[in-house]
């Protein structure tokens, strides 16, 4: 017998129980952003390397150490598996001329990301992100209503109690520009004490080693000079502004001096909601503003402002405070012989004629065997054919979460009113 194969380690299979919460969740998602006009958009897995080197930085974790990067066999070309979603979406803004004339687009994308690391809970190296980009909107307005979309996604997921919301600003260019040499003098006057990867990043981007999670570091980090002592006047008016926007809508939030984030692109504001109920993994949805990313990219100066959200630690959170969703089918078609058989396929393709959901057992099985499936797949209606009804033509009805109704027959001709009629008042 041949070796039995199995998924690559961290690449998880999504089972059909599990796939039904994937979906309710995706749809709740989709219907939030909806509210707030935000339009799908569908990007390439596999980018050209250069588009995740220039955008994220050349010194991030992510690409010196856990892209699945690759010389294409065929012609050379040096690709990569996605790692994030935003370069991509920002490549296909410029690309397609979306943001010509000074327009503006409100985006979302969702899909599988890749990054080669140690695979834990919560962690893996295939996982999934949800991506909302909010392109050529400059105020601070557009950082709320990001934050906004958060909050009432949490209310509609059920998960909202125990989800922090944690707010920074990194300024602009001159302001970061100005940290950055204070950080490399302060870290200097400290090498004895960093660690490897921080010798590392101390000349070519100081700002990560205030994002390490080495414990022996963080007395170190918490005495390093801090972005908000050199903010410019605009960068701090815009935090203003989108903190009093927070603060009218209802918002709790907090201020963590700390939060650089660790994407290269970001400026001004940077925001992450984190939760303690996922252990270590504890952030669940992460953003800002990326204002520099679009010329960055090669295209025309615009602003821009994204957030993207875990599938795999927001699935777990859900987990927690609700029964998993399973879509029941509204009808159960029961059969019984070869001739009923025919009839009940008819029968099923009425009902799903009338938009309805119907199952029926293929194979042989008693009438009391498929009763008990009936009852136990959570369907309203059992639609039942024996040879009474093939030979009138019609289908019996019995009405499975109301005994109070008694079992009626009908002609075929007659099903779909019926339907029609029953599944009016129902959602």
């Amino acid at each position: 017998m041949s070796q039995k194969l199995q998924a690559v380690r961290g690449m998880n299979d999504i089972l059909p129980e599990e796939a039904e919460q994937w979906q309710w969740f995706e749809a709740t998602v989709a219907r939030c952003l909806k509210g707030y006009g935000y339009s799908p958009i569908r990007l390439p897995i596999v980018e050209h390397t250069a588009l995740f080197k220039r955008a994220i930085g050349e010194v991030t974790d992510i690409v010196e150490k856990e892209m699945y990067a690759f010389t294409d066999a065929l012609n050379g070309e040096e690709l990569t598996l996605r790692p994030e979603g935003t370069a991509g979406c920002v490549r296909a803004a410029i690309e397609h001329n979306l943001l010509a004339q000074g327009a503006s687009h409100r985006l979302w994308y969702c899909g599988p990301m890749f990054r080669h690391e140690r695979p834990q809970k919560g962690r893996y190296r295939q996982f999934h992100q949800i991506g909302v980009e909010a392109l050529g909107l400059a105020g601070p307005d557009i950082d709320a209503e990001l934050i906004l979309i958060g909050a009432r996604l949490w209310q509609a997921l059920g998960i909202a109690e125990g989800i922090t919301l944690e707010l920074n600003s990194l300024g602009d260019a001159p302001a970061r520009a100005a940290h950055r040499s204070a950080l490399v003098e302060y870290f200097s006057a400290h090498r004895g004490e960093l660690d490897e990867d921080s010798l590392r990043r101390l000349e070519r981007n100081p700002l990560r080693i205030l994002d390490t999670k080495n414990p022996q570091m963080q007395a170190l980090v918490e005495a390093a000079p801090k972005l908000s002592d050199y903010l410019d006047d605009a960068s701090r008016a815009h935090f203003d502004g989108l903190t009093h926007l927070l603060d009218v809508a209802g918002v709790k939030w907090k201020l963590n001096p700390r939060l650089v984030r660790g994407l290269d692109y970001y400026n001004r504001t940077v925001f992450e909601w984190t939760t303690t109920r996922l252990g270590a993994q504890g952030t669940v949805c992460a953003g800002g503003r990326y204002d520099g990313l679009i010329t960055q990219l090669g295209g025309k100066p615009a602003p821009a402002a994204g957030f993207a959200m875990g599938v795999e630690r927001l699935l777990a959170l859900c987990a927690e405070v609700q029964q998993p969703v399973r879509e029941a089918p509204e009808i159960y078609v029961i059969h019984q012989g070869e001739a009923a058989l025919a009839h009940a396929l008819r029968c099923a393709e009425l009902a799903r004629d009338e938009g309805r959901t119907a199952l029926m057992t293929m194979g042989e099985a008693g009438f009391k065997a498929q009763f008990r499936k009936a009852n136990a797949s959570g369907a309203l209606l059992a639609l039942i054919v024996g040879d009474d009804e093939v030979q009138a033509d019609a289908v019996s009805v019995k009405f499975l979460r109301d005994e109070s109704r008694e079992q009626c027959r009908v002609s075929l001709a007659e099903l779909p009113a019926l339907l029609a009629a029953e599944f009016a008042v129902r959602p």
